[in-house]
């Protein structure tokens, strides 16, 4: 499953709906992890982390995956045992497939969609992500009943079960429409694709993505975080705020060498050649962005190339 998302998101003009075809995921099974207090990881196949407050007042889902595992979502839910209630609230972090690919179905099911002002428009309009260079692929638009119809432009709380769950935009960074999302009271946070345990990320430059935003966003969440949070990442295992501080030392140490190579007059395929991040390679390189897709990626977010985005906020 992870080779064909991999060959999904790597090749050009790829639609959502085909790659969620090319997924069987009958063989999918959702895996519940209690990360402290009411909030629950969940995690299956190769879609975003979803992070849930669940109580009696009902459940608060942080971003949904695909749509045909809604119902395995909805059944490892109940099967915590708390309440019977559905989920009255999606959050979604930002726009991408992988975190938004159920909101049509919980949707349906009654649960009110909520996310940054720009995740409804890149959902409604669909389009083409990417890093601007040989990383893209194409999304249709979404199905009208699947987009948010609560949004924000710098945040929003959702108050329930004794939680005040609040979610914060910070702009340009994965995307122009990312949201970080706070659980105070359960000293829990979910990054979102901001910050991601695989490795080098993948920065949605045509998306209005920039690796300055990132950097700002990663050292923006852990300012307000105490030193003891638990944090889930918008892929892999729980991690901390010292593993998001050694994350945002690699995005700038990256980005210090690229620029300087920019400030040289070298081309982008001359950076290639001299393996610029072989440094970083070992330890951050893998199947989805290794280290001369990350060159690229720093490469346009750094000359501002192929970036549309739609709204900014201080």
């Amino acid at each position: 499953m992870r080779f064909w998302l991999m060959i999904c998101l790597a090749l050009p003009l790829v639609t959502a709906a085909l790659h969620a075809q090319e997924q069987d995921f009958s063989k999918v099974e959702i895996k519940v992890t209690k990360v402290a207090g009411n909030i629950y990881l969940l995690q299956g196949g190769e879609g975003g982390n979803m992070a849930a407050s669940v109580g009696e007042d009902g459940i608060v889902l942080v971003d949904d995956e695909f749509a045909p595992l809604a119902t395995k979502i909805a059944a490892a839910l109940k099967g915590i045992g708390i309440t019977d209630k559905p989920v009255r609230f999606v959050i979604n972090t930002h726009y991408h497939f992988d975190h938004t690919g159920g909101n049509l179905p919980f949707a349906n099911q009654g649960s009110t969609i909520i996310a940054h002002d720009n995740v409804r428009t890149r959902l409604a309009s669909g389009g083409t992500a990417g890093n601007g260079g040989s990383l893209h692929f194409d999304a249709a638009p979404a199905d009208k009943a699947a987009l948010p119809v609560i949004t924000f432009d710098h945040d929003v709380s959702v108050h329930l079960n004794g939680e005040d769950v609040r979610a914060l935009h910070y702009p340009s960074g994965h995307t122009d429409g990312d949201a970080i999302i706070f659980f105070p009271k359960a000293n829990v946070v979910h990054m979102g694709d901001d910050y991601v345990r695989y490795g080098f990320p993948f920065i949605d430059v045509q998306a209005g993505g920039s690796v300055e935003g990132m950097i700002k966003a990663c050292e923006g969440a852990v300012e307000r975080l105490p030193p003891d949070v638990k944090v889930i990442p918008g892929h892999g295992e729980l991690s901390n705020v010292a593993e998001v501080r050694e994350y945002v030392g690699m995005l700038k140490g990256t980005s210090a060498v690229i620029a300087k190579a920019i400030r040289a007059g070298k081309t982008l395929e001359q950076m290639k050649k001299e393996k610029l991040l072989s440094a970083w390679s070992p330890k951050y390189s893998n199947d989805f962005v290794d280290a001369d897709t990350f060159i690229e990626t720093l490469y346009n977010s750094l000359t501002h190339r192929q970036q549309t985005p739609f709204v900014k906020h201080n």
